[in-house]
């Protein structure tokens, strides 16, 4: 097993605008603090058309908690867009973990393909399948930023808000968060003479038709568990960061490029490889886990395979610096998609782009501050 970067606890040695982190977050999000979780299952469109199972999350909340302002993750199942829904054991295992930690979590449903044999055969069946999933969880993003606005009965921070999952439902949290307009898509057209842009601009735009409108589906990074992009340079500088984990051997969504499935006629995607030499070129903060000679189960088990528990330490350890704990300026300006002061870059002590590599790291934000960390490994 090969890992790029490990972190085990974060110290604080010298923070220049003098915060110290860890004390910011009390305690939180570190460790689970909380024995047990609650879960509550909703509806996330207000439109009528959709008031059905595809449309349903199980939201988790810490028994117990009374703090406010909590972060929140949207875990997505896998499935080939065929099936799985939100019950799935490792969707269940992520929420658990991160809720017992102090975190919103929620494992959400969206619509699937109902014909097998046309989604493997026909491309614009795989965009429209995989579109109506992002402008699904759109809508669930929105979701809780309405509610948020309508007296925050989940009690989350609504510039806080990151959305994963593994597998397919990675695929769909990745193009959601570095898809930014539709001319982004090919303008070719489709079998039936049809663009994709068209058919994506005739299923509600880049925002969908699912509902909660008026309310922002922008969210603060992506958490991806064997998933991948169309096309790596959809991501750009300024864009949420992101944190992967990956087998270098998997043979349903490749380690680099190939076509989905390993079926010539599905759309070809990048998996992380391809996903983090763009992040690393064009200085994106992310962090990939890779699996030597893994393939695509190591997720299916959730908890009973211990590479599943090490993803989800490793995505624990890449977020929790991203929290408005531990920021030294934490805006409560709730127009903003997210908190005002961002990490940007890493470097070691040479100024070397370096995600959290080194044992000496400094962090650079986008207000022009810089943090000095020591990592213990």
């Amino acid at each position: 097993m090969r890992i790029k970067m490990k972190i085990k606890l974060f110290i604080i040695l010298l923070v220049f605008s003098s915060n110290v982190i860890y004390s910011q977050c009390n305690g939180r999000y570190v460790t689970q603090i909380f024995n047990s979780v609650s879960k509550t299952t909703v509806n996330y469109s207000d439109q009528i058309q959709y008031q059905d199972s595809y449309h349903e999350m199980d939201i988790y909340t810490p028994d117990g908690d009374t703090a406010s302002n909590r972060p929140l993750i949207i875990f997505i199942h896998g499935g080939t867009y065929l099936g799985g829904n939100k019950t799935e054991i490792d969707c269940i295992d992520f929420c658990e973990y991160f809720a017992k930690k102090g975190y919103v979590t929620a494992s959400v449903n969206y619509r699937l393909s109902s014909n097998q044999l046309n989604f493997v055969l026909s491309q614009e069946e795989q965009y429209l399948t995989v579109w109506n999933s992002v402008a699904d969880v759109k809508a669930a993003v929105r979701y809780f930023r309405k509610d948020y606005f309508n007296g925050n009965n989940y009690r989350i921070d609504q510039n806080t808000i990151f959305v994963g999952g593994s597998s397919a439902g990675a695929v769909t949290a990745i193009h959601l968060a570095y898809i930014n307009d539709v001319l982004d898509l090919p303008n070719t057209s489709s079998p039936n003479g049809t663009s994709i842009q068209t058919l994506v601009n005739n299923s509600g735009g880049l925002e969908g038709d699912v509902g909660n409108n008026g309310f922002s589906s922008k969210i603060s990074g992506v958490i991806s568990f064997a998933g991948a992009i169309n096309t790596p340079n959809w991501i750009e500088v300024q864009e949420p960061p992101i944190v992967s984990v990956h087998g270098n051997a998997d043979q349903t969504i490749d380690f680099n490029c190939a076509p989905g499935l390993g079926v010539p006629t599905v759309l070809e995607l990048c998996g992380s490889n391809e996903i983090h030499n763009q992040a690393n070129t064009i200085g994106l903060l992310n962090d990939l886990l890779v699996y030597d000679g893994g393939d695509h189960d190591w997720f299916q088990s959730g908890n009973a395979d211990s590479r599943f528990v090490q993803a989800l330490n490793f995505v624990s350890s890449f977020i929790y610096p991203l929290l408005p704990c531990n920021q030294t300026t934490n805006t409560s300006d709730i127009t903003s998609p997210h908190f005002e002061k961002k990490l940007v870059q890493t470097t070691n002590m040479l100024g070397q782009k370096n995600g959290f590599l080194s044992n000496i790291t400094l962090f650079y934000y986008n207000d022009g501050t810089v943090e000095k960390k020591i990592i213990i490994k």
